[in-house]
């Protein structure tokens, strides 16, 4: 076995360490992942898929199937596995292939043999979980009720509760055997064409933020509904559905329109004290926070919205999330209202909490894009080799040691007949 093995087999024992290993060896804050074109050459791909399947079942047969789910939950060693199997060390496209390589062994067709499935992915694909849950359920003891709620509700997490500018056009769920997940979504704001990676992991709440990591190199304001200090704005949401006709709402959102559109005479009219019915108007500084101070669009489908609701009158704040027709608009439209008549504030904290960029790893064997060098695809095939062997004679052993009980417990029963 060459030395180049033994080098490469020490980068993964690293990698297979605890994620607190690897954060010691970063700043916290944010990633960038800026757009890339271009694919990735078919040989390379079958490269990738071979390291990326080797490296996964080797903590799954180290470590148990559970243990691969949790740190799939780790933006950081999620972009190192990235580096190590030779994606472009800084691409949106990482999450993308990342999941592809899992999802090519790692699948539900495969699930009850691995232990893990990987479930969804870009575009397209990211609409099948429902389908593919359905398929799994048949086969397994996967509740797909239980799990079809999980990624719908996380769905809504980062593409409505959370407005960041990033619109998701990733979306993937990853379950064990014993129903452990990890949802991992993607957004790109196409203004800068940079994308964010979100990650949520076994907790799924909308009373204070659920994620287990958020990458992204840009920091900056939001309509962050999943703040805890945004608790008193889900309460008025939910209080003014309950309590207040479409009819009013709509109006309150026609006079908020106007006055961030500069109407000089109702801002003259909007005043910070209080009115006769008790509702409170303020004065807003658009660049506070200019995702949430713009007019609201499309008025007739927030108006047929607020109708339904009010007849649904959902009782807390993920009720309403959930809801069919609820999107980024109306929630924006309701926290308007909470914001600005009765003066309840939204947080405007964006939520990243990863700025790494681990590109120690892409040291193992290179970069797709040439950085830090080119790929040598005869090292990837030697680290390839060595985990697949390594992989093999675990089996091997398993089997030694199984027939080895199946030997004691049979001179174990003989020795109770006598």
């Amino acid at each position: 076995m060459s030395t180049n093995i033994f080098v490469e087999e020490s980068i993964f024992i690293n990698i297979l360490r605890d994620t607190s290993y690897l954060i010691d060896m970063y700043i916290k804050g944010s990633a960038e992942l800026p757009l890339h074109e271009g694919h990735v050459p078919p040989i390379l791909l079958q490269y990738m898929k071979r390291l990326g399947k080797a490296i996964a079942l080797y903590i799954i047969d180290a470590f148990g199937p559970e243990k691969l789910v949790e740190k799939l939950s780790d933006p950081l060693w999620f972009q190192a596995f990235n580096n190590v199997i030779g994606m472009d060390w800084d691409s949106s496209g990482s999450t993308t292939v990342v999941l592809y390589v899992l999802k090519d062994f790692a699948n539900i067709y495969t699930f009850n043999d691995i232990g893990i499935a990987v479930l969804g992915g870009k575009g397209e694909d990211s609409r099948n979980v429902v389908d593919e849950l359905n398929i799994l359920s048949k086969n397994s003891d996967v509740d797909a009720d239980v799990f079809r709620y999980i990624s719908l509700l996380s769905a809504k997490i980062d593409g409505i509760a959370l407005q960041d500018g990033y619109s998701l056009y990733i979306h993937s769920l990853i379950l064990s055997h014993n129903s452990l997940w990890t949802v991992v979504q993607q957004g790109m704001n196409t203004n800068t064409k940079m994308a964010r990676r979100y990650h949520i992991h076994n907790n799924l709440t909308v009373e204070k933020d659920p994620h287990s990591g958020i990458a992204c190199n840009s920091i900056n304001r939001a309509i962050n509904l999943i703040d805890y200090t945004s608790k008193g704005v889900r309460k008025v949401i939910i209080d003014t559905i309950s309590s207040t006709s479409p009819n009013i709402l709509i109006k309150n959102i026609a006079d908020i329109n106007r006055m961030l559109k500069g109407n000089k005479s109702l801002e003259q009219w909007f005043r910070k004290s209080s009115g006769r019915d008790g509702l409170i108007y303020r004065d807003i500084n658009h660049g506070e926070n200019p995702l949430l101070y713009r007019p609201i669009v499309n008025m007739n489908r927030i108006e047929q919205t607020l109708h339904k609701l009010a007849e649904i009158k959902p009782s807390n704040f993920e009720e309403l999330l959930i809801l069919r027709g609820v999107g980024a608009e109306t929630i924006r439209a309701l926290t308007l209202i909470a914001d600005i008549i009765y003066g309840e504030k939204p947080s405007s904290k964006d939520p990243v909490t990863h700025p790494f960029d681990p590109f120690i790893y892409s040291y193992a064997h290179g970069g797709k894009d040439g950085v830090p060098y080119p790929i040598k695809l005869n090292v990837m095939k030697e680290t390839i080799e060595f985990l697949e062997e390594a992989i093999e004679e675990a089996k091997i052993d398993a089997k030694i040691k199984r027939k080895a009980l199946e030997r004691l417990y049979k001179m174990f029963n003989e020795k109770a007949k006598q």
